[in-house]
Parts: structure tokens; C-alpha cells; sequence
């Protein structure tokens, strides 16, 4: 506008709501939002935790003292302080360090525990975790993430909110199609993909999910593979909200088939 005024501004942002280029966004409850801050808190704990064990795993490396690959978190104060005891000036240099490890592991279970309650508490996401590979952190932050279901009039929808959609770049004779966008949330979208990398990995329990996830990663890959079953969990995980459903194992194939 020429003249910038009141009046002239509210017209102005009437007439680009008119062009239906915008649409209302759906602001989650502050019981979502406290918990998402439970969340929030738990993840930066224990990723702390980690930047501490490995901060003194690379200190030992100097001296030759290399640490098992995977060293549990409550056992790692002891396989730590072991290979240092003699040495008392690595140890005035080592200890601070594995002493505020530890009150922030200490810190970590606490909140843990506390996001394990929650899940044991709430019905739907003790139901949410009958899906395989599906734990206490996914149900919660699916839950606190999608807060009303009723806001998204497709459960296919879901996936694409969170970003686990493929990008596609299409002009004229150019067809491109990309990665997954990596839209939305991203600790959801990573909360998924833990699941589905545990479901194909980890759980040995038998479901027509499982199956299709294995066939798919044969022929495109894991990392493809776990992404589709990614999205696949988006949208049954909504579906199971909506319909006050169970999770569905299908009919297991016959060995010889599978075979």
C-alpha cells in the first residue's frame, strides 16, 4: 500500500488469506508441551553422558588404554576408574570427569523413570507399545507430537508431516526424485526410525510388518528399508489412535514359502 495504515495493513492481510495460501496451525496443549520438555530434558542428559564417556575414551587412547566398543552406561564408572587407579596424577586429571558422569547418569534414569511412568500410566500408549520395537520414548513423543489426532484427515498424512516422504524436484523434462524431506519434527521422525531399525534387527517376533521391511531391504537396501518401515509405523501408530484398534501381526507365511 501507498499509504501504510492500520486499516491498509488489515486489508492487506485479508487479501492474502483470501488467496487460501495460508491455513491454521494447530497449537498443542501445555500437557503436551510439559511433557515434551520431560523429553527434551531426557535426550540433552544423556547426550551429555555420552560427550563425557567419550571425552575420557579419548584421553585413555593416549596412553594406550583403548575401551570396548560397547561398554554398558552403569557399568562404564567401573571399567573406567579400573584402568587408572595406580596412576595418581591421570587420576586427579580423570576422576572430576567421570565423577560428573555420573551424576548425570544418575540425572538421566531419574528422568527415565519418570517418562517410564508416564507410558505405564497412559492406556494408549501402553497400547501404541504392542507394536513391535516400539518403546516408552517413541509411544510418548508420537503422542505429545501428533496431541490431536483428529487434526490430520488421513492417517498417510502423518508420515509427511514428519518428514519421512520422499522430495521430488520436477520441471518440464527433469524428474528428480529425492530424499526424504526431513520435514516437521525431527525427534519423532528420529524416534520412528530407532523403532523400525529395531524392528528389523532386534525384535525376532514374527509380523507381516517385519516381513515386508526384510523383502524391501533386500532388494533396496537397509537404511531404504527402514526408512518405508518408518513411515509405515507413522501411519499405523495414527490408525491405532483413531480406531481404538490393536496392532495387527498377519498370518504367518509358511517356512517353505519364506524360504
Amino acid at each position: 500500500m501507498r499509504n501504510k495504515t492500520d486499516r491498509n495493513d488489515a486489508r492487506g492481510i485479508a487479501q492474502i488469506l483470501r488467496t487460501g495460501w495460508y491455513s491454521r496451525v494447530h497449537i498443542k496443549s501445555l500437557h503436551s508441551h510439559r511433557v515434551r520438555a520431560l523429553l527434551a530434558s531426557r535426550k540433552a542428559i544423556l547426550a551429555k553422558c555420552v560427550d563425557l564417556e567419550n571425552e575420557l575414551r579419548g584421553l585413555l587412547r593416549v596412553f594406550g588404554i583403548r575401551l570396548a566398543p560397547r561398554v554398558g552406561h552403569g557399568s562404564f564408572d567401573v571399567q573406567v576408574r579400573s584402568t587408572f587407579a595406580d596412576d595418581e596424577l591421570l587420576s586427579c586429571a580423570l576422576v572430576p570427569l567421570l565423577d560428573a558422569r555420573t551424576v548425570l547418569y544418575k540425572t538421566y534414569l531419574k528422568l527415565d523413570n519418570a517418562v517410564k511412568a508416564l507410558t505405564r500410566a497412559d492406556p494408549l500408549c501402553v497400547r501404541l507399545m504392542s507394536i513391535p520395537g516400539v518403546g516408552p520414548v517413541t509411544a510418548l513423543t508420537f503422542k505429545c507430537a501428533v496431541d490431536d489426532p483428529a487434526r490430520f484427515k488421513a492417517s498417510r498424512t502423518v508420515a509427511a508431516h514428519f518428514g519421512l516422504t520422499p522430495r521430488r524436484y520436477q520441471s518440464g523434462e527433469m524428474d528428480n526424485p529425492g530424499h526424504i524431506s526431513r520435514a516437521g519434527d525431527a525427534d519423532v521422525r528420529s524416534a520412528l526410525y530407532v523403532a523400525a531399525h529395531s524392528l528389523l534387527t532386534r525384535n525376532a517376533q514374527w509380523s507381516s510388518l517385519k516381513a515386508w521391511g526384510m523383502r524391501l531391504a533386500k532388494t533396496r537396501g537397509h537404511r531404504r528399508a527402514v526408512i518405508a518401515v518408518a513411515r509405515k509405523l507413522a501411519v499405523i501408530l495414527h490408525r491405532m489412535w483413531v480406531d481404538g484398534s490393536e496392532f495387527r501381526w498377519g498370518a504367518q507365511e509358511p517356512i517353505a514359502a519364506a524360504a
